[in-house]
Parts: C-alpha cells; sequence; structure tokens
C-alpha cells in the first residue's frame, strides 16, 4: 500500500512540474514574441501570483533573458556599426598627360633660327663641350709599362730560381738555329691571346705564319726565350701593318683644293648602324675649328628621318646643308650639292650616304655609281669597333663591289678607315687591325662618344700594347 501511495505521489509531482514548466514556457514565449519590457511578462504572469514571483528567479528567469536578449542585440548592432560600408567602385579613366607639369629639362632641340654667326656659334659649342680630341694629344700612362718592367724582372727572377740546369738549358737553346717546331707553342698562344682581342680568326692565322715565316732559321741570342723573341717580332708586325703606308692629311689636302679652286669632297660610307650621321657631324664641327668653312650632303634618300636627322646637325653647328628630299638618285643629289659648295665657297663637302649591306647589290652599285659620278677625294669607310670576324667580310667585299660594278678602268676603293663605338670595346681593340689588314687603308677617325668632341686620333702604339698584354 505504501508503495502504490509513493508511485501515485511521483506520478502527481511529475503532472504538476510539467504544467509548471509548460506554463512558464508559455509565458517566455510571449514575452519573446511581443519583445516588451518586464512588465508584460509580469503582467502575463501575474494570473498564478505566486507563481510568477518565483519565476522570477528560477532556471527560466524571463527579465535574465531579456537582459541577455538585449545585451546580445546592442552587441550585434555594435558589431554591425563597425562593418564599413562597401561604396561602388568608380570606373578608373586614364588621365590625359599635361606636359607642362614635366619638370625644366635640358634643351635639346636646337631647330630654332639663330640669329648667330657661324664662328660664333662654334666658339659658344666649343666653350661648352671643349676642344675636340683630334686636336689633343694622347698620352700613355706609365703604369702599364711598369707593369711590364715588373712582370719581366719578376719572370727573370722565377728563371733564376728554376736552378743552374735550366739556365744553363737556356743558354745553349739560345744558340741553335729556330725551327717551325719550337715556335709551335708560343704562335699557338700569341694566337689565342689575339682572338680574345677581338681580333678575326684569318688575320690572327696569317699573321702568325708570317711571324714563323720571318722567325724560322734564325739564330737566337744567349739567354733569349724563344716566346719573348716571338712576341717582339709580333710586336714589330703590328706596328708596321697599322702605321699607315701613304700620309693623308686631310687639312693639307683641304688647303691644296683651295688653291685649285674647288671644294674638298669626302664620301662616308658602312653598313647600317654604325653611326655615320653622328661621325660626319663629328668630323664638320673639327674642321670648323680649323676655321674650314663645311656644307654637309644630305645623300642618304632611302633611310626614314636620315634627313631630318641630319638637318639637325647642320642647324646646331650652323653650317649650311643641301638637301633634296627622299626617293631622289643620291649620286646626282650628291653632284648638286658640290656645285652649291663651289659656287657659296665652301671648302669641304661632306657626304653622308645610305647604310647598306655587302650583299646587297642594288645599293652597292648605286653607291659605285655615286663615287664614279663625282669622284671624291676621300673616300671614308665608317665601322664599328664592335664587330670580329665580320669586319673582314665587310671591307672586303665593299671594296669588291665597288671594283666590279664601277664602270671606270681604275675603278675607287675605300681611302681610309673611320672606326665608331670605340669607347664600348675595353680591351677589344681588334677590329682596328683587321680592317686595315683586310683593306690597306689606314685608320684616320676614332669615334669614342656622342658629343661632337669625342673623336680622336688611333694610337698605334696603345693598340699594339693592348693586344700584346
Amino acid at each position: 500500500m505504501i508503495k502504490v501511495l509513493r508511485k501515485a505521489v511521483q506520478v502527481f509531482r511529475r503532472m504538476v512540474l510539467g504544467m509548471v514548466i509548460q506554463e512558464r514556457l508559455a509565458n517566455w514565449r510571449m514575452g519573446h514574441v511581443s519583445g516588451g519590457a518586464a512588465q508584460e511578462v509580469k503582467y502575463v504572469g501575474g494570473v498564478n501570483g505566486k507563481e510568477n514571483l518565483s519565476s522570477n528567479t528560477g532556471a527560466f528567469d524571463v527579465n535574465k533573458l531579456q537582459k541577455l536578449r538585449s545585451k546580445g542585440g546592442k552587441k550585434t548592432d555594435t558589431v554591425s556599426n563597425k562593418v564599413p560600408k562597401v561604396e561602388p567602385k568608380k570606373k578608373v579613366t586614364k588621365k590625359n598627360r599635361v606636359w607642362d607639369d614635366a619638370p625644366p629639362e635640358i634643351k635639346l632641340d636646337y631647330t630654332d633660327p639663330v640669329a648667330v654667326i657661324g664662328d660664333e656659334n662654334v666658339k659658344f659649342v666649343a666653350a661648352d663641350e671643349g676642344e675636340s680630341m683630334m686636336d689633343k694629344e694622347e698620352i700613355i700612362s706609365s703604369d702599364s709599362e711598369v707593369e711590364d718592367d715588373e712582370v719581366e724582372t719578376d719572370s727573370k727572377v722565377e728563371t733564376k730560381k728554376k736552378g743552374w740546369f735550366s739556365s744553363m738549358f737556356q743558354s745553349i737553346a739560345g744558340k741553335a738555329n729556330l725551327e717551325k717546331v719550337d715556335l709551335e707553342p708560343a704562335l699557338k698562344a700569341l694566337k689565342d691571346r689575339l682572338m680574345t682581342k677581338n681580333v678575326a680568326e684569318e688575320i690572327a692565322e696569317k699573321l702568325c705564319e708570317s711571324v714563323a715565316a720571318s722567325l724560322e732559321g734564325k739564330k737566337l741570342a744567349s739567354f733569349t726565350r724563344i716566346s719573348s723573341t716571338v712576341q717582339a717580332a709580333m710586336e714589330e708586325a703590328l706596328v708596321r701593318i697599322l702605321t699607315p703606308k701613304r700620309s693623308i692629311d686631310i687639312l693639307r689636302d683641304v688647303q691644296a683644293a683651295k688653291e685649285q679652286g674647288k671644294s674638298y669632297v669626302v664620301v662616308f660610307v658602312g653598313v647600317n648602324g654604325v653611326g655615320k650621321s653622328t661621325n660626319l657631324a663629328k668630323v664638320a664641327y673639327w674642321l670648323l675649328q680649323h676655321k674650314v668653312s663645311v656644307m654637309m650632303a644630305a645623300c642618304d634618300t632611302f633611310r626614314s628621318g636620315a634627313v631630318e636627322q641630319l638637318r639637325t646637325h647642320a642647324r646646331r653647328l650652323q653650317i649650311p646643308i643641301f638637301e633634296k628630299g627622299y626617293e631622289k638618285d643620291p649620286a646626282i643629289v650628291a653632284k648638286e650639292a658640290i656645285q652649291e659648295a663651289s659656287r657659296i665657297g665652301s671648302d669641304v663637302v661632306l657626304v653622308d650616304t645610305a647604310g647598306r649591306m655587302q650583299d646587297n647589290e642594288p645599293l652597292m652599285r648605286a653607291l659605285s655609281k655615286l663615287i664614279y659620278l663625282n669622284n671624291p677625294d676621300l673616300v671614308l669607310f665608317v665601322g664599328e669597333a664592335l664587330v670580329g670576324n665580320d669586319a673582314v667580310d665587310q671591307l672586303s667585299k665593299f671594296n669588291q663591289k665597288l671594283a666590279d660594278l664601277s664602270t671606270s678602268a681604275s675603278p675607287r676603293l675605300i681611302d681610309g678607315i673611320l672606326l665608331t663605338k670605340f669607347d664600348t670595346i675595353d680591351d677589344k681593340v681588334g677590329a682596328a687591325l683587321s680592317m686595315v689588314y683586310i683593306s690597306g687603308a689606314p685608320v684616320m677617325f676614332v669615334g669614342c662618344g656622342q658629343s661632337y668632341t669625342d673623336l680622336k686620333k688611333l694610337n698605334v702604339k696603345s693598340i699594339v700594347k693592348t693586344l700584346l698584354k
């Protein structure tokens, strides 16, 4: 009986507890939906009196839930307020360039007419850029000579350190006649050294063969090494090749032509992009410094912009220029320019021609016609100091084409060489040797920069020393 009563009480408690929970859930739901304050919750729970009071402190306290809800709402509001507003991206449009905002630069446009006579303008240019390097004697620093002396003394010390037997062997070998087998090691090393200096392989091989032929069968002096003998013979051969066979003094020839009442004509020829127009302006600047009147002839009627380039140099130097535009016969333009120079009394006519590859027969034929028709006093080949084996091909084919395509019995060939970009090669000076060896024409000018003063003579001793270093 007691067990039955206990079960009944438990069931009753569960029923009451379930009813209380349901009521409190209903009250909480009503307060959550209405979103009101705690007073409305009290009013809804006021129907049951004490039960409502206990709800304020129970596990399902509506007031606490409302406070938590209000706090959570505030937090979400603050978080939502902190989120930045995403603005729509503006379409990026390219702004027009305003040239007036650019920083002031050095004036490069000299096309404006200047009311200054030519001589005064040349003085102004000379004051800015200085005297041409053609009129300055190049001084070879003695450091290289000191280094060579040190190397020689060091080598002598090393030979002394080798001992009595080696010195005795050298003294005995020095008295023997030289044979080709003895020269081969030294000549091979010398050939490799020349090729590293940008000398064409064909030229280096021919030079070594000529040196071997000159030394073979000769008797060496006592205590003389074969390598030093070969190097001395090569040095003599290089000086002999680079020294011009005939002296070409342009200033003297200009004066002689002036006395005969005619203009001295110089034609600049060469392949594309070697700097013919720029170095023509350098030669003009050098002549102006020697009180020689100069006129330019724009005979490059093939390349776009060639006439404008030469016109800019002429205005910069304040010298006359003869031009007929493009798509004209350059031979006829050159002839008319020479006639105009004679009329106005110009001492020198510098003829600019189009760059052409040595295999381009139409352009080579036009060049041959220009030289044959105008018979210039000097034909200058403008070549780069950067080329190696190609220097042989360029010069040999230029001379060959000028000879084959000329209608004269004694065709004019290249008289001299103007070597450009000499400041970019460091010790790779072999192109000068290759060009002189293959053509027999001397290097008359060396271009070593971009300004008008960067034109100088070839220093043979310096070149030979650099080749054999």
